[in-house]
């Protein structure tokens, strides 16, 4: 199985791609005003995931978007697939009309 290490300033945290998945569904699900927010993406996340593993998960997530956004961080250039540009393509057609 894959995992994503994320840096931590504990213990070494190992995250796999279906638990950062999990987390993020949680992020857009349990917003600020959520009562008891941190527990519930926890249990979200599920395993043994605690509360102060969600946070610090979160807080990296935020020092990365600010990096990006502060354009310190390039943007990966992905090349559009196939499906992709036959979709734009179709867009644009029926923007068209």
């Amino acid at each position: 199985m894959a995992t994503n290490p994320v840096p931590s300033t504990g213990p070494q945290l190992t995250w796999t791609v279906e638990k950062n998945k999990l987390f993020e569904n949680a992020l857009a699900v349990y917003d600020e005003g959520t009562p008891d927010r941190w527990q519930r993406i926890a249990n979200a996340v599920g395993g043994k995931t605690s509360v102060e593993e969600v946070k610090e998960h979160y807080e990296i997530l935020r020092h990365d978007i600010n990096l990006i956004e502060s354009d310190k961080v390039p943007l990966p250039q992905y090349k559009p697939s196939e499906d992709k540009l036959s979709s734009q393509h179709m867009s644009l057609k029926h923007s068209n009309l």
